[in-house]
């Protein structure tokens, strides 16, 4: 695999690390970052609009509602599989959801379209899943019958998702990675909540879920702001499947700010910042917008590390109305309010991060800081990942007030020592494969024996 490499090292002989500041740009993802086009999301987001509605509960119809617009999406992802070499393939996951009492009133036959891209290293089980939810809605939720076009709601993720698979399908990767549209999220995350806890039954080793939701809207209602330069990614903090164990180890290292998902949103900034121009990504401290959430938060509720990526503005006259023009204002979530350009960013960031990830080792294992005896150095340990082979290591160092990591400090052993102390920084260890793909980082448990 070719590369673009460049390395800023400064080598401490006596601490015998290297403090590295590293930009590495893999050509092979560049080249695919590359493929992904305006266009082609523009088509994919104008074709789901044609069925007039995909409401969770529409009528079965061949031309317009949920079922038509998932084969639709079905067909797309099977005339990817040539080009897998066998490695994609792709269904529709069905299954009931029993009547809830609030948005489902009958027992009801749901579908999630999955397209699976599996690994080619045998004895590598881990799992990468990228989301986007299918349906659609208006102003009344219950409204199973009313245009409801869903253009950025979520046409926008669905179509990143999409052209992800096409792209990424030609290649391949030793992890596997799950491209799923699912359905039911406007009802209550229910297709999401099925995948999760089928996935948490099955024991998957899902390392990582990615959900796109709403990333094409560039321009604000009410404040007028006009922006497709920067994207936000959601993350939760204290993690909501926390055991008693877990509470009081972060308790006790203040790692609140250090949960998974918080590593995978960082690693998602760096990596993706690495690859698309002209897009900042913004770390959201908080699991999804105030009191709301989306098809990640399942993942969350059973144990798994999941993030939202959504667009740093929304537009509230395009998003849950009923298609009208009012007082001079167009309603409705129409194609036409779409940003493609913005998307294609967006979508480049997924990109970059779900191939570093399918790519690099796991993460090490083990990972501790010394705490036996007071010292103004710190020392960690952690031992090489169960997958992949490891090159070599980054040890992570920021300030405690500071959002991303600030040094990395490269080393090929299984143990640092460096002249800075716990009390005044947080730390963590990623493991780095051979063509210099980094594993998510991990946050240090206390070494006190």
């Amino acid at each position: 695999m070719k590369r673009i490499l460049i390395l800023i090292a400064l080598l401490n002989v006596n601490m015998g690390f290297a403090q590295t500041q590293l930009i590495h740009r893999d050509a092979t993802i560049e080249s695919m970052i590359s493929e992904i086009s305006a266009e082609s999301l523009e088509k994919y987001v104008r074709d789901l609009a044609t069925f007039r509605t995909r409401h969770t509960l529409s009528a079965d119809n061949s031309n317009e509602g949920i079922l038509a617009s998932q084969n639709y999406v079905l067909n797309l992802f099977k005339s990817f599989e040539a080009d897998s070499k066998g490695r994609l393939t792709s269904y529709i996951d069905t299954f009931i959801i029993p009547a809830d009492g609030r948005r489902i009133p009958t027992d009801s036959k749901l579908g999630n379209v999955m397209a699976t891209l599996k690994g080619t290293d045998p004895n590598d089980d881990r799992i990468f899943l990228i989301s986007a939810h299918i349906d659609s809605r208006a102003l009344d939720v219950m409204n199973t019958e009313i245009d409801a076009p869903g253009a950025n709601d979520d046409g926008s993720g669905v179509a990143a998702v999409i052209e992800l698979a096409k792209i990424m399908s030609k290649k391949s990767y030793p992890a596997t990675i799950i491209f799923v549209i699912v359905s039911g999220e406007e009802q209550g995350l229910k297709g999401a909540a099925y995948l999760a806890e089928k996935a948490k039954k099955e024991n998957w080793n899902l390392v990582a879920m990615l959900n796109n939701d709403m990333i094409g809207n560039s321009h604000s209602s009410q404040t007028n702001i006009n922006d497709n330069t920067r994207v936000r990614i959601f993350s939760e903090g204290v993690p909501v499947a926390e055991d008693e164990q877990m509470a009081a180890i972060r308790r006790y290292t203040n790692g609140e700010n250090d949960s998974k998902s918080r590593q995978l949103a960082r690693y998602m900034k760096e990596v993706g910042e690495r690859y698309v121009d002209q897009l900042e990504v913004k770390l959201v401290y908080r699991n999804d917008r105030f009191l709301r959430g989306g098809d990640h938060t399942p993942f969350a509720r059973e144990g798994f590390t999941a993030i939202r990526v959504c667009e740093m503005n929304e537009n509230y006259y395009h998003q849950h109305e009923n298609v009208r023009m009012e007082n001079g204002i167009q309603y409705g979530d129409l194609p036409e309010f779409v940003d493609f350009e913005y998307m294609r960013k967006i979508t480049g960031i997924n990109l970059a991060s779900l191939a570093y990830l399918a790519s690099a080792p796991s993460e090490p294992q083990s990972v501790g800081i010394d705490v036996r005896r007071l010292s103004n150095t710190s020392t960690l340990r952690w031992e090489s990942p169960a997958l992949g082979k490891a090159k070599g290591y980054y040890v992570l160092m920021r300030e405690t007030d500071s959002s991303m990591w600030e040094k990395k400090f490269y080393t090929e052993d299984t143990t640092l020592t460096i002249p800075y102390s716990k009390d005044n920084y947080f730390f963590a260890v990623q493991a780095v494969g051979d063509e210099g793909h980094e594993s998510l980082a991990v946050f240090p448990q206390p070494i006190t024996r």
